[in-house]
C-alpha cells in the first residue's frame, strides 16, 4: 500500500483478512482518495472466483488467482457478500506482459480500465453502489491486449461504506479453504432419536426437485456415526447409490489401515461395486450405478447391529418405484465397534469446486426408526447445522427448513437468505410407517 501526504497517524485494527483504516482527508490509496475510516479488504481470487467459459482453454483459476488468461471468450466471476449498503471502491491486483483493457461489472455497472506493468500492483477500477445487502457478483472480462495474456490477477481490493467486518468471503488458504470455499458449504440435518431406544433400523425418503440434480452433488439420506448412505451425481452420464463405513483406524490413506481394523465386506447386491476409500477418512465403500431421476422419491433403509464379537454389522437397501423392490447395496462388518444406530443425520454437499456457483436443493421426508422387534417410531425433529466453511462465515449460501411437510436442505449458488445454524425444525407427522417386510429383505 502507498500513501500520499499522510500528516495524520493511521490507525489499524487487526481482524483476520480485514482491516479498518483511519485515513487523513488527504490520504490516497494507489492514487485514489479515500474517506475517513474507510474499510479495506483483500479478496484472494484463488478461493473466491470461477472461470465462466469452462469449455475453452486460455485462462484458469488456481491458488494464485487468475492465470494464463489468453482467450477473450474466457471471463471470470468473483463473489463477495456485503452486510451493509453503500459505496464500494474496487482495485484489481495484477500484472500483465503488455497493455490490456479489462472490464469489471458489478451492481448493474461496468467500469473499463487500461492496465500495464509486469509486476503485481493495484489498479483502481472505479466506484460501485450497493443498494442492498447480500451477495455481489464481480465479473472480469478482457477487452483487448497487446501481450500474450490479458493479465494475471491475484486479488480484488474493496473499500467503502458497504465494506465492514461482516463482509463474507474466503479470506485465506489456511486449511485448504480455497478448495473448500469453492466447493461451498455443506448443510446437515441431525435427527432427534427417542430416549433409551436401541434403534437398529433407519428409514428415510429422498426427493431431489427437478433441476436440482447438479453435477457434483451428494444427497446423503441415511447418515450414522460410522458412515453414510445416499445418492450422487458423478458425471453427466453416471449416478451412484453410495454406501460407506469408516474404519476405526484414523487415516486418509486406506493402505495404512491394519488388517484387524479394516472394514470387511460380508455381502453385496447385484451390480454393486465394493472397495476402499480415502482422503476424508478411510474405510469400506460400495456403490451401485443407477440412473435415478430428479422429481422421483427414493427410499433408503439402513440396519445396524452389534454381532456380539466386538464387531458391528451395517447393511443397506435402496428402493426405487420403477424397480418396485428393495435392492441390497452391501453389508459391512466394522471391527472394534459395539453400537446400535447413533448420530442419525442427512446432508447435502457439493464435491466439485467448479460447481460451487450453482444452487441445489433436496427434500427429506418420512423418517422412521425401529428396534429389534421391528416396531417403528417416527422421527420429525431435526437440527440444522453447517460445515466449517459456513461456520467461519466464508460462505453464507446455506439454508434448511420445512417445505410441503418435508425437511429440506439447500446450498451453493450465492443466494442471499441463509438459515441460522442450530435451528430446530419440526415437520408434520405423516403416520405412514415404512411399507417393508424386514424378514424378506434380500
Amino acid at each position: 500500500m502507498k500513501f500520499n501526504k499522510a500528516f495524520i497517524c493511521i490507525l489499524f485494527f487487526a481482524i483476520p483478512g480485514f482491516s479498518i483504516i483511519g485515513f487523513a482527508a488527504s490520504n490516497k490509496y494507489n492514487g485514489i482518495k479515500a474517506t475517513v475510516t474507510d474499510s479495506l479488504i483483500t479478496i484472494p481470487l484463488g478461493g473466491n472466483a470461477w472461470r465462466v467459459a469452462k469449455d475453452t482453454t486460455g485462462g484458469d483459476i488456481n491458488e494464485k488467482g487468475i492465470v494464463n488468461w489468453t482467450d477473450k471468450q474466457v471471463s471470470f466471476t468473483a463473489y463477495v457478500r456485503v452486510a451493509s449498503k453503500g459505496k464500494i471502491k474496487l482495485w484489481l491486483n495484477l500484472k500483465t506482459d503488455g497493455k490490456s483493457t479489462i472490464a469489471v461489472s458489478a451492481l448493474k455497472a461496468t467500469k473499463t480500465i487500461a492496465v500495464s506493468g509486469n509486476n503485481f500492483s493495484d489498479h483502481y477500477d472505479g466506484e460501485f453502489l450497493a443498494t442492498d445487502t447480500g451477495y455481489i457478483a464481480i465479473q472480469i472480462k478482457g477487452i483487448s491486449k497487446t501481450g500474450n495474456t490479458y493479465a494475471d490477477i491475484s486479488s480484488i481490493k474493496l473499500s467503502g461504506t458497504a465494506i465492514d467486518a461482516k463482509t463474507a468471503y474466503v479470506k485465506n488458504n489456511e486449511g485448504q479453504f480455497f478448495y473448500w470455499g469453492r466447493r461451498g458449504p455443506s448443510v446437515h440435518l441431525g435427527y432427534v432419536l427417542p430416549d433409551k431406544m436401541n434403534a437398529e433400523w433407519f428409514y428415510n425418503e429422498v426427493t431431489v426437485p427437478v433441476g436440482n440434480d447438479v453435477l457434483g452433488s451428494y444427497f446423503m439420506a441415511d447418515g450414522f456415526g460410522e458412515g453414510y448412505f445416499g445418492m450422487q451425481v458423478n458425471s453427466p452420464t453416471e449416478r451412484h447409490i453410495l454406501f460407506s463405513v469408516w474404519s476405526p483406524f484414523k487415516t486418509d490413506n486406506p493402505g495404512q489401515i491394519p488388517e484387524d481394523q479394516k472394514i470387511a465386506m460380508l455381502k453385496k447386491g447385484t451390480n454393486v461395486h465394493t472397495g476402499e476409500f480415502g482422503n476424508e477418512g478411510s474405510g469400506g465403500q460400495s456403490y451401485m450405478l443407477y440412473n435415478w431421476k430428479a422429481g422421483n422419491t427414493y427410499s433408503f433403509l439402513l440396519h445396524v447391529k452389534p454381532d456380539g464379537n466386538n464387531h458391528t454389522v451395517y447393511t443397506t437397501w435402496f428402493f426405487a418405484p420403477v424397480l418396485n423392490q428393495w435392492q441390497l447395496i452391501a453389508s459391512f462388518s466394522r471391527p472394534q465397534t459395539n453400537t446400535y444406530l447413533q448420530h442419525l443425520h442427512s446432508f447435502l454437499e457439493n464435491f466439485e469446486p467448479e460447481q460451487g456457483t450453482i444452487t441445489r436443493k433436496v427434500m427429506f421426508n418420512n423418517q422412521w426408526v425401529a428396534d429389534s422387534s421391528g416396531k417403528w417410531t417416527e422421527l420429525n425433529k431435526a437440527r440444522f447445522t453447517i460445515d466449517n466453511t459456513g461456520a467461519k462465515g466464508y460462505r453464507m449460501d446455506y439454508a434448511g427448513g420445512i417445505m410441503n411437510g418435508a425437511f429440506y436442505l439447500k446450498n451453493c449458488g450465492f443466494f442471499n437468505n441463509y438459515t441460522k445454524r442450530n435451528t430446530i425444525f419440526e415437520r408434520p407427522l405423516t403416520g405412514k410407517s415404512p411399507d417393508v417386510d424386514l424378514s424378506k429383505l434380500p
